[in-house]
């Protein structure tokens, strides 16, 4: 990781790892496998189009079909007037 300022610059190196349940190294030189994979086509990077965001976008929208959020409703506004004890 490369870390910039205005002035001064840094160079860090991982000091840990994770390991699993099962005592062996997890994600070491392998990484995290995508939920979905979308091929990257050099071609249409170069076009200027991004597959993997097009895909991103399409899954997202149709869990927005299937599953709406839930509309939260507003509570009334609360009263500001003053608390003054009652008079006797």
């Amino acid at each position: 990781m490369i870390r910039s300022s205005s002035t001064t610059r840094s160079v860090t190196a991982p000091r840990w790892g994770l390991y699993s349940a099962k005592g062996e190294w997890d994600v070491e030189n392998i990484g995290v496998a995508p939920d979905i994979e979308v091929e990257q086509d050099p071609a249409l990077t170069r076009q200027g189009h991004d597959p993997q965001l097009d895909k991103a976008v399409e899954v997202v929208l149709e869990q927005l079909k299937t599953s709406p959020p839930v509309k939260i409703k507003r509570p009334p506004y609360p009263e500001y007037k003053p608390r003054l004890p009652a008079t006797p």
